[in-house]
């Protein structure tokens, strides 16, 4: 079996295994708790939270543990924007969002009465001019991906950040597909709230974080004093231990890891040489994702044939209840009638795969289109 679907997630690391191991036989108590074995908790809590602030080079009150990227997402657009709609009831987007930013952002317009200009890539590009033309005065929230989740398009981040440095708007950067590949330093970005999932990065799955510039946001968990009064529920202290373990090993080997993934897709191109095949992506890309088409290939065939071959990718996002849709995302790049909607499949590369692994993908790939 050859597993090339890591942006739907990722295999968990030994690092996070094994902090996960020990934290569940030795540290069973409720954070909350006030007697010895909550105290034991609590303070491991304490602890992890400090070491994920100084990854991401904050400080320990600005970190927010979540049940993953969506609710980190949900929390920061849904939450900040109920709470300062009175300063403005303007929102900025992409095309190219994950359905856990656009759908919130929906459910705002419709339920609320909010307006959002969605910008549309450019030379499959969204730029910081598109932002900085967007905004209004009553703007008061921008939200982009960093990386995209189907073609590892890198967003301009930073440049972003630059052009809201006078605005009222916040920035909230859905960060899931690059944090633990690429240094993030929110601060140093000029990013108010980024969101991150565990299981993108080598953790366990439903657990993800919230990183917040301000404490200023609606809560829409209730029942308890948690994270700050600002996400009620008992926190998942194993998941949590993990989580952060993982993102520690990966931050420790972060340019081995992308120079190996840089070197897997040469290789696996390499091999594809002389075939029929373009490329679906950005002038900067992350080379963990790679969204590949063949000119009149059905993609839901070929993922059919390809895991009767015992090999795993996929067309896109996993978050469509296991139906191969049309992408958005190439939607929103090439138009609704480009063939390369039906034509295009996602490699999603670790830096657990093996050169042999993606020549033997290379390989069966040309058996199957017969090139």
């Amino acid at each position: 079996m050859i597993y090339l679907d890591n942006a739907a997630t990722t295999p968990m690391s030994p690092a996070a295994i094994s902090a996960m191991t020990q934290v569940m036989q030795e540290t069973y108590g409720n954070p909350s708790s006030i007697h010895g074995h909550g105290r034991q908790a609590g303070k491991l809590l304490r602890e992890v939270r400090q070491e994920l602030a100084r990854l991401l080079g904050t400080k320990p009150q600005h970190i927010f543990f979540t049940s993953g990227g969506t609710e980190s997402n949900n929390t920061a657009i849904i939450g900040y924007c109920l709470r300062h709609q009175d300063r403005g009831k303007h929102i900025i987007t992409t095309a190219i969002e994950h359905h856990a930013v656009l759908e919130p952002i929906e459910y705002l317009v419709e339920k609320f009465g909010f307006e959002v200009t969605i910008l549309e890539p450019e030379n499959q590009e969204i730029t910081a001019d598109q932002v900085k033309n967007a905004l209004r005065e009553d703007t008061i929230l921008v939200s982009t991906m960093y990386a995209n989740n189907e073609t590892g398009t890198l967003l301009p981040i930073a440049e972003i950040g630059k052009v809201l440095n006078d605005h009222q708007a916040v920035y909230h950067v859905d960060a899931v597909q690059a944090v633990g590949k690429i240094e993030i330093l929110p601060e140093e970005l000029g990013i108010d709230f980024l969101s991150a999932s565990a299981h993108k990065f080598y953790g366990p799955k439903g657990v993800g974080f919230l990183y917040a510039a301000t404490t200023d946001f609606d809560s829409y968990l209730h029942g308890g004093d948690q994270e700050q009064k600002k996400r009620a529920g008992t926190e998942n202290l194993p998941a949590i231990i993990g989580m952060v373990a993982a993102l520690k090993d990966d931050l420790e080997h972060i340019e081995p890891n992308f120079e190996k993934v840089q070197k897997l897709q040469e290789t696996f191109l390499a091999e594809m040489d002389g075939s029929n095949y373009y490329l679906n992506q950005g002038k900067e890309q992350l080379p963990y994702v790679l969204n590949i088409g063949f000119p009149g290939q059905r993609n839901d065939l070929l993922l059919l044939r390809l895991d009767l071959e015992g090999i795993s990718i996929s067309t896109g996002s996993a978050c469509t209840a296991g139906v191969v849709q049309v992408s958005h995302v190439l939607q929103a790049f090439y138009g609704e009638d480009s063939p390369r909607l039906h034509e295009s499949v996602r490699v999603s590369i670790s830096p657990q795969n093996t050169e042999q692994e993606m020549i033997t993908l290379a390989k069966t790939l040309k058996n199957i289109i017969g090139g």
